[in-house]
Formats: C-alpha cells, structure tokens, sequence
C-alpha cells in the first residue's frame, strides 16, 4: 500500500506518460494487484476459505447450559431434556460440552440461576417452559453476547431485542388428538381392563395454562373423532408438582366408570400412574415415553402409550444447529408430527396389549394430520368460552 501510495504521489508528467502506456500495461497492472491480494488473502473467496479453515483448526466447542425448573427424575419433560443433552455429549462431543442444573422448585430462585449461567463461560443457555418465558425476556437483554433457546414457549418478541433468542414450542394437541383416538379405541375394546362403559379421562395440570387446555383440545377432538359418544371426564390438579392431587383426582375418575385415562401434569403424572395401577385400568402417559421409565415395575403393565413432546430430541436439533451457526436466533418456531417431535409412543406394550385395529385407526389418524386431511384445533387464541363448551363436553 505504501508502493501505490507513492505512485500515487509522481508529477503529473509522469502520469500522463503512465496513461499513455497501452491497455495491456493497466491489465497487467489489475492481474499483478490481484495476484497479490489472492497471497494476502484479501479477496473474497480468499477471504471466506481462511475463516473457515480458521473455524475449522481453532477447536473451539460451543458450551451449552440446559437449566430445568424442578428436577431430574420426573420420568416426564426434564427427563426428555436431560436424554437430549446426553445425546448431544455422545454425538457431537467434537461440537458441544455440556453443563446441566436443576433450579428446583422455588421459583424466586429461577432469576438468580439463569443469572448466574448467564455470567459463566456458557455460550448457549437452554430453558423452558412457560414459568421462565419473563426471566429469558430480561436476562437476554441483558446478556446481548450469548445466546439463549426457550423451549415449549416463545418469548414475546416485541419486548425488546431478543436477537440472540430461539423459541421452540410443540403441537402438542397433535400428540394429544392420537392419544384420543387410543383412548377411545382402548375403551370399546376386549382388552383385560377395559370396561362395558363408554368412558375416558383427562387429568391436567393447570387450567389456566394454555399448553395444558391444548393437549385437553387435542385428546377431546382425537376422542370424537374416533367415536363421537364417547364421554371424556377433565379434571386439573392446579398444580405441576402434585401428585398426590392427581392421584386422587384420577382415582375419582376411574371410580367414575373411565376405564383409560390421558394425563399431561408434568411432575404430578406419577400420581396418575399409581392411580392407574391401583385401579387396574389404563393410562396414557405424556412427554416422554413413561413406559420405559417403570421398566420392571408393577406400573407399566397399565401405560398402553405416551403421547410424547420429545424434548430431548428437538434440543439435540438446536444444539447441532447452534454449533453449525445454522439457528434461527431472534425467531418462534412451533414443531409437531412432520417434524418428529411428537407423536405417541408406540413401544413393545403398546404393539402387544393394544388391538391391532385400534393400532390402525391410530396410524390411519396420524396420516390424515400428516397428509392434511385433519387439522386438530388448539388452545391457543381460542375464545374462552369455546375453550369451556370444549372441556366440559357441552
């Protein structure tokens, strides 16, 4: 630069004796210029091939947090999430590292825990669900230089700039709409625990949070479709951590001539299960495959299904994504059944306990959503008081 720069600086005598020089002279000139800028490494293409084989020498993995409300060991949604981050450390340990924390229960501590990973070496903070959807709006903001995913909510994305936030939420009605179907097969069916009575349930968490009412919207019209008399009983325990609640509301139902019930409840589910178990009758699991997690216990022999939010699968996706700087930071995405994210569990219970014209009016549901032929109705942005007439089987 200092060369052309003092060429730059001839007498104009000198000049005009360049600018008279022949064309093929300035050609010359550019080819020189370009050939050296190609040494240097300043043209584009030279440029773009130096910062990826730089990308690809530095070895620097992206270091990602997962934080859960509650804990492990919920056989539910923490325990999809916890899968996901294991397959991350087992599939792309050459990409990520991973650190995972349990914030518990008390919610006044949530702040404090993402503060405090927001303030570590993490490059990339995983959370979810509705309770943390504020905490995620003000911390990122506050963070701009990491990068946040939100899980099974969005952020309100006018709040401020939350440019380094991906939303992630599911269809879960969708899951929830083939659960339907089971149920009302299940409950028409010569199954062992099946009764004469035309009856299922539905036990959720909260009443007020719309992820809930979707999979009672969703397990409602699965169930219709299947057979328009059937009778769905709802009930929600007020809370996600329960059980004992759940227990006794499901208990209550089965008393009531249900013979399969659908239980979306989070942590409080186990409660359900127990239920199912003491009453010698069905239940549909939710989140995660419930099944697997009673292996060798007396409780499996009654989860015919789950109707799975697979978390952990969808992090995995994100994660790998994130690594690759392919994720699309700063915007909502909803996944459902053409995604793979959710669907029902269709383990070795499941294909032997359920009959397998049930197993078809299932699979024949599932293609009808996939194909278009069915569009399943959710929560969201529903009035209320359609909401209501849906619950309560008006």
């Amino acid at each position: 630069m200092r060369k052309k720069n003092w060429i730059l600086g001839l007498s104009a005598v000198g000049m005009m004796a360049v600018l008279a020089a022949c064309g093929g002279n300035a050609n010359a000139k550019a080819t020189t210029s370009a050939t050296e800028a190609a040494k240097e490494g300043t043209t584009p293409a030279a440029k773009a091939e130096k910062a990826e084989d730089s990308k690809k020498s530095d070895g620097k993995k992206l270091k990602v947090t997962l934080l859960v409300t509650g804990s492990f060991g919920d056989k539910a949604f923490n325990d999809s999430a916890q899968a996901g981050m294991k397959k991350i450390q087992e599939q792309l340990s050459d990409k990520a590292d991973v650190t995972m924390v349990e914030m518990g229960n008390d919610k006044t501590k949530f702040e404090g825990a993402m503060q405090d990973a927001s303030e570590s070496d993490a490059d990339l903070i995983i959370t979810g669900l509705w309770d943390m959807k504020e905490i995620t709006e003000k911390i990122a903001q506050e963070y701009p230089e990491k990068k946040y995913i939100l899980f099974d909510t969005a952020v309100d994305y006018t709040a401020g700039d939350l440019s380094n936030v991906y939303s992630m939420s599911y269809k879960q009605n969708e899951g929830a709409f083939l659960a339907g179907v089971l149920a009302a097969g299940v409950t028409k069916s010569s199954m062992p625990y099946a009764n004469a009575d035309n009856v299922i349930g539905f036990v959720g968490a909260k009443d007020t949070a719309a992820v809930i009412n979707d999979s009672a919207v969703g397990y409602i019209q699965g169930a219709k479709f299947m057979d328009p008399e059937v009778k769905v009983l709802v009930s929600y325990v007020g809370s996600y951590v329960d059980s004992a609640t759940a227990k006794d509301l499901a208990l209550t139902q089965y008393a009531n001539n249900a013979d399969t019930v659908f239980v979306a409840a989070g942590p409080a589910s186990v409660g359900v299960i127990e239920a199912a178990a003491e009453s010698k009758k069905y239940v549909i699991g939710v989140d995660s495959d419930q099944a697997e997690a009673y292996a060798g216990k007396p409780e499996q022999e009654f989860i015919i299904s789950s109707a799975i939010k697979n978390v952990g699968e969808s992090l995995y996706l994100s994660v790998e994504k994130a690594a690759e700087d392919k994720l699309a930071f700063g915007e909502a995405e909803v996944l459902g059944l053409k995604d793979g994210v959710v669907g029902i569990a269709e383990n070795d219970i499941y294909k032997k306990e359920v009959p397998e014209d049930v197993q078809k009016k299932v699979e024949d549901a599932k293609q009808d959503i996939l194909g278009g032929k069915v569009t399943v109705d959710t929560a969201y942005g529903m009035e209320e008081s359609k909401l209501k007439s849906i619950i309560s089987g008006e």
